[in-house]
């Protein structure tokens, strides 16, 4: 792990309006992620995690604040430009697999090179290549369908991790899993956070995932209270 920051928010401050009504969600956040770090964000159904990681994922915009990726401030990109970083710069998981059930697991996962530009042949090996690391080698032509929901999840995170990026932004992703599938799911997530040296953020309401990770907090009451 370096020192280098891959991931921070300054000042990060999000709110809805309902009617006349302002509802603060958080505001004045401050963080920031290292290279190979692991990160839980924790906090009650509607503490505003999910809206959290979407801004730092750039798929929402802050009313206040900035968000740096790998040095980039997303205020100042236009939306193509952010869709390039995330490309090139984030992987996401989410809870829901999120995978195109038209396409097999190894179209799935050849999306985001094919989508950064990389040449179909070697979209195709490196893709084949991280599903076997995830362990479903014998299910490369298979569709969502024809998986179980461990093995969609797992063919979702080869997905998030083929463009070895420089971060992982995981929203519950064992939340649809039962407990032992969700310790695997785990296990693995991490080992290829380890082995491509990605750093991880990920947010849960389970005290054993969060466990897992280096660094732990707690978004409570519009503040992000940092537990370890």
């Amino acid at each position: 792990m370096s020192d280098s920051v891959v991931l921070k928010c300054e000042n990060l401050s999000k709110f809805f309006t309902d009617g006349q009504r302002k509802i603060q969600i958080f505001e004045g956040l401050d963080f920031q992620v290292k290279a190979g770090e692991s990160v839980a964000i924790m906090g009650a159904s509607g503490s505003g995690k999910s809206t959290l990681l979407h801004l730092l994922g750039g798929l929402d915009t802050a009313n206040a604040g900035d968000i740096n990726i790998q040095g980039q401030q997303l205020s100042k990109l236009s939306g193509r430009q952010r869709g390039l970083l995330r490309n090139q710069h984030l992987g996401f998981v989410y809870q829901f697999h999120h995978l195109l059930p038209e396409f097999s697991a190894l179209e799935n996962v050849m999306m985001p090179l094919l989508i950064g530009k990389t040449a179909k042949a070697a979209a195709k090996q490196q893709a084949t290549e991280i599903l076997q690391q995830v362990g479903l080698s014998d299910r490369l032509t298979h569709r969502p369908a024809q998986l179980s929901g461990g093995e969609r999840q797992r063919a979702a995170i080869a997905r998030a991790m083929v463009t070895s990026p420089a971060c992982i932004l995981a929203d519950e992703p064992t939340g649809n899993l039962d407990e032992k599938t969700a310790s695997s799911v785990m296990d693995l997530l991490i080992n290829l956070k380890e082995q491509l040296n990605t750093s991880l953020v990920l947010v849960t309401h389970d005290q054993k995932v969060a466990d897992k990770m280096q660094h732990q907090y707690l978004l409570q009451q519009g503040a992000l209270i940092k537990l370890s």
